[in-house]
């Protein structure tokens, strides 16, 4: 017991240092639960108390020209607000107004709100924790002598992206507008489409210390109220210091959350999540990210672009078919060469064969290690790529590959094949960037089973995707809904894009509320 008590005090751990707490912070823990009082210089006092050592609280204070007795102060954080409207609509109507007219009312604050502070957004507090996340949100609270109420003035005044087309998602037709990173105008955003007040939001405070604004958006009579219910008790659960963008939440509310497969969408454009939202499923906004999630998600929506709706459904299923086999054949394009060439060479014509052969002349890896080698080197050029400007990136990206091909082919590292394989899989890749982290392992899963069983390890890697695949939910939502019910309406917007008008239904086990999207006469079809 001496060794431990010692070993204790040794290295620090003592009572006080053990709850991790200082003294200053238990004194700001501590004046967080006072009440206000009726004294200015208090209030002040306190507030300042609790933000001590902060540089960026500005404490504003003024009086009454008329009413010498009006004593009054604001604080704010330096940045946070418009000053200008904070002159024109606080500091301005309580200099020059003559308050003497109010001095016979009950509650010269009161008279204050209502009648002379020309904001839309004033709310009288009593709690000094009202004040405190007032500030920390960025508003501007408004103190009078005499009076233990606050009120608290909503003029955000910080600098905000512009409204734009997101880079990740362009398109040839279509709307132009792209979420940013404010909850406020990315809920306008959708609700300028959607005009019906069964759209319904729902706001959360997520994380200990940044208390990042989150809001649920759904349609009531169309979505489901048991993946509702789900989805705000994950919410709810969530127990983090701090939420920077939605990929926190997209991974904290995740099914499968160590498959490679994502069963939470998002996208940064409007039109795409409205979409979502008419079909019956949920978005969820995280102020600070342009990204906005959806649930539940599904496999094929990887499939979807927000471009096959504008454009005419022959193109749009010719266009979407050739991103589902794209990215098929870029997981296992390399893994089929391979186990053709080293186990079932019978398979292939005596001139390929031939050819093939003599690409292999001289080259000292087995054709196995080339193509993980070729594959690393193309997935290191592509990160390098993402990482770099724009324009330098894309450079990197076309002469790296180029270079480093070429080189290797004359020095006789890799056969030809093998370089032309890996390029056409990566091209293959960027048809569909959403499942980009899918591919790239199961790509090299596949190789390995192929090295090891030929054609019979691809198959059986194959299968043993699909099972896991048919194992996923999407809060209670099977992944690969629509894959195989292909005739029905849940089918109609999977592997081919539907004309509209055959599209009545919304997914059943999404939209169970309200199936019906659309009713059609039939002389619409002509």
């Amino acid at each position: 017991m001496v060794i431990i008590k010692l070993g204790d005090c040794m290295f620090g751990k003592d009572k006080k240092k053990k709850s991790g707490i200082t003294n200053s912070e238990k004194s700001s823990n501590a004046n967080k639960t006072k009440e206000l009082g009726k004294s200015i210089e208090d209030n002040i006092d306190l507030v300042n108390s609790i933000f001590s050592n902060d540089e960026t609280l500005i404490v504003r204070r003024f009086q009454n020209k008329f009413l010498k007795t009006a004593k009054c102060c604001i604080f704010y954080f330096e940045g946070m607000i418009d000053y200008e409207v904070v002159n024109e609509s606080v500091i301005k109507p309580v200099l020059d107004n003559n308050l003497s007219q109010y001095i016979s009312d009950n509650n010269l604050l009161e008279e204050l709100q209502n009648k002379v502070l020309a904001n839309n957004y004033v709310r009288a507090k009593k709690n000094i924790n009202n004040v405190v996340d007032a500030l920390v949100r960025g508003e501007t609270v408004f103190f009078l002598d005499g009076y233990d109420e606050a009120l608290i003035i909503k003029i955000n005044g910080w600098k905000k992206r512009a409204v734009s087309e997101p880079e990740s998602e362009r398109v040839v037709r279509g709307p132009r507008e792209g979420f940013i990173e404010s909850v406020e105008t990315n809920l306008v955003l959708i609700r300028r489409r959607i005009k019906t007040p069964e759209f319904k939001t729902k706001f959360r405070e997520i994380g200990e210390r940044t208390r990042t604004k989150v809001c649920i958006c759904y349609i009531d009579d169309i979505v489901s109220k048991s993946i509702l219910s789900e989805l705000e008790r994950r919410l709810d659960e969530i127990n983090i210091d701090g939420i920077l963008d939605s990929g926190y939440i997209q991974e904290l509310i995740r099914d499968e959350p160590f498959s490679f497969f994502e069963t939470v969408g998002y996208s940064e454009r409007p039109d795409v999540v409205v979409s979502r939202l008419l079909e019956g499923r949920i978005a969820i906004i995280v102020d600070g990210s342009p990204a906005v999630l959806t649930v539940p998600f599904i496999l094929l929506e990887h499939a979807q672009s927000n471009e096959d709706y504008y454009n005419n459904y022959i193109l749009a299923t010719f266009n979407r078919l050739i991103r589902t086999t794209a990215t098929i054949s870029s997981m296992t394009i390399p893994a089929v060469y391979l186990a053709v060439v080293t186990y079932h060479q019978e398979m292939l014509p005596t001139p390929v064969l031939l050819s093939l052969s003599a690409s292999r002349q001289g080259v000292p890896f087995p054709t196995s290690l080339s193509f993980f080698i070729m594959l690393l080197i193309f997935d290191v050029l592509r990160e390098t790529g993402a990482r770099m400007p724009l324009s330098t990136g894309q450079a990197i990206n076309i002469v790296g590959a180029l270079v480093l091909g070429e080189a290797a082919i004359n020095a006789k590292l890799v056969s030809a094949p093998v370089v032309v394989i890996t390029a056409l899989s990566g091209i293959l890749t960027l048809l569909n960037s959403r499942l980009l982290t899918p591919i790239i392992f199961l790509r090299f899963f596949l190789l390995l089973a192929a090295s090891v069983l030929g054609l019979y390890g691809v198959i059986f890697g194959f299968m043993i995707i699909i099972l896991h695949l048919a194992s996923m939910r999407s809060f209670g939502v099977p992944y690969l809904l629509g894959v195989t019910r292909i005739m029905h309406h849940d089918g109609q917007d999977a592997w081919i894009r539907a004309p509209w008008w055959t599209m009545t239904l919304r997914p059943k086990i999404i939209a169970a509320r309200n199936l019906v999207r659309e009713t059609v006469g039939k002389n619409r079809r002509r």
